[in-house]
């Protein structure tokens, strides 16, 4: 069983930075202290360097069928790259198709898709599209498996469950002390805009955002909202892009409802413009909801800041050039999705702590804390501590490099951030206590589990 020291390193969580040691054993964290020995161990010096907990991703799209093609990133291909920015469990979201067919076959479905072929830990939360007595019965089957959040949408043909079935669902989960994220946008408006943009021959990206206004996300919002206080239940608005919509949620929380928010770094680090890009480069940007206003990244920051946001997820959902030019004569069938596993840490490190917008201890919690609270993993993961799965990122504060489609380990021939610029790196991961990644190469692939979820902490 291997034993390492991680020496002279700065060991963060969600409260404070200490200049801490850390001792593994197998798959566990042994002991945090100062000045630790173990003479049986392998010392690593990480001078320097910042320790935080496994980056937890709770929100990512791998192998998953979209707008007629699959993503281009598989189980394999994603989770290697989320490895390599320093994820050592993702969530991707297992689903229910319509049609009489069972929460039990979608969750086998993504078992055997994922199975054996992750570079990280791994889990799902359930999507349901259709309410039914079977399917309020399978809840409980599914927090047996592990399953204790799920997913609802207020958009997308098939996947959308009406206002009724809302009701219903979120009100069961939290019956059984589960909770639902839920994608938000008026689905009935957003087709009126699209039809008016089609009969007037507006075929391009930078129609787009035009046809999924913030005005859409905030009225969804709302109404989830509104239904949820009828319901008593706690909801998660997810993707979370503007301010309209942001402002729905404080306005909620001030009724003493209890709501949880996740945004994403494209929301934080892109701007609208980039849809009206020329020679059809506006389709990489291409997701749901869209890239939004400068102002509306300024109040998606504050928010983090103020700890009103309770974690920065991806969405990833990756594509190439080819499968983006699905849609080059109808932007609507761009399929819509960005990859973001490997860089989000070095984002948020790079354009947030550094420039002074979050603290680094933020960005523990953003990352790790929360999202181990929320997912009902806590304190297995999420934490650096006595016990903890030894999920540990080193992390090299002046590590400098630049984002690029040539270098990342994405199944893609693009990248979203294609030319940002980065300080701070991914030096190390271990992945319960295996060194996983060395020098910000992936040296131990397919070392993921799948984990079991209990209910939330938060």
């Amino acid at each position: 069983m291997m034993k390492y020291l991680l020496k002279n390193g700065t060991v963060v969580s969600g409260t404070k930075s200490e200049k801490l040691d850390v001792l593994t054993e197998g798959e566990k964290i042994l002991q945090v202290g100062a000045d630790l020995e173990a003479p049986d161990a392998q010392i690593i010096d990480v001078s320097g360097k910042l320790l935080f907990p496994g980056f937890i991703d709770g929100h990512t799209h791998f192998d998953l069928e979209v707008a007629g093609t699959v993503t281009a990133d598989d189980f394999e291909t994603g989770t290697r790259a989320a490895i390599a920015g320093g994820t050592t469990l993702v969530i991707d979201f297992a689903s229910q198709d319509k049609g009489g067919h069972t929460l039990k076959e979608g969750l086998e479905k993504w078992h055997q898709k994922a199975d054996g072929k992750c570079s990280c830990d791994y889990s799902f939360h359930m999507s349901i599209v259709e309410w039914n007595e079977e399917t309020e019965r399978e809840i409980q089957d599914m927090i047996e498996a592990g399953i204790t959040s799920f997913k609802l949408y207020m958009t997308y043909p098939a996947m959308i469950v009406n206002d009724g079935d809302l009701y219903r669902i979120i009100k069961k989960l939290n019956e059984s002390g589960c909770f639902a994220g839920v994608h938000c946008e008026n689905a009935g408006v957003i087709d009126a805009l699209i039809a008016e943009a089609k009969a007037q021959g507006r075929l391009e990206p930078e129609n787009h955002p035009l046809v999924r206004p913030d005005t859409m996300e905030a009225e969804a919002v709302h109404r989830l909202l509104v239904i949820a206080e009828e319901a008593g239940a706690p909801v998660m608005v997810v993707h979370l892009t503007n301010q309209k919509a942001y402002e729905e949620i404080m306005s909620a929380r001030a009724k003493g409802q209890t709501v949880y928010a996740e945004t994403c770094p494209q929301y934080l680090l892109l701007e609208d413009s980039v849809y009206s890009r020329p020679d059809f480069e506006g389709a990489k940007f291409v997701c749901a909801p869209p890239i939004r206003k400068k102002e509306d990244q300024e109040c998606l920051w504050k928010a983090l800041a103020a700890g009103d946001i309770q974690t920065v997820a991806t969405d990833q959902c990756s594509f190439t050039w080819e499968q983006k030019a699905l849609g080059k004569d109808d932007f609507t069938k761009i399929p819509g999705g960005l990859p973001g596993v490997q860089t989000r840490g070095t984002l948020l490190y790079t354009y947030g702590v550094r420039e002074g917008k979050i603290t680094q201890e933020q960005m523990c919690s953003l990352l790790s804390e929360n999202p181990a609270k929320l997912y009902g993993v806590y304190p297995r993961k999420g934490v650096i501590a006595e016990g903890s799965d030894a999920d540990i990122v080193v992390f090299d504060p002046e590590k400098e490099s630049v984002i690029s489609a040539k270098t990342h380990l994405y199944n893609t021939d693009n990248n979203p951030f294609e030319g940002f610029a980065l300080h701070g790196g991914i030096d190390k991961v271990f992945l319960r206590g295996n060194l996983a990644v060395e020098d910000g190469n992936v040296v131990k692939e397919k070392l993921g589990t799948y984990i079991y979820r209990g209910k939330k902490q938060i």
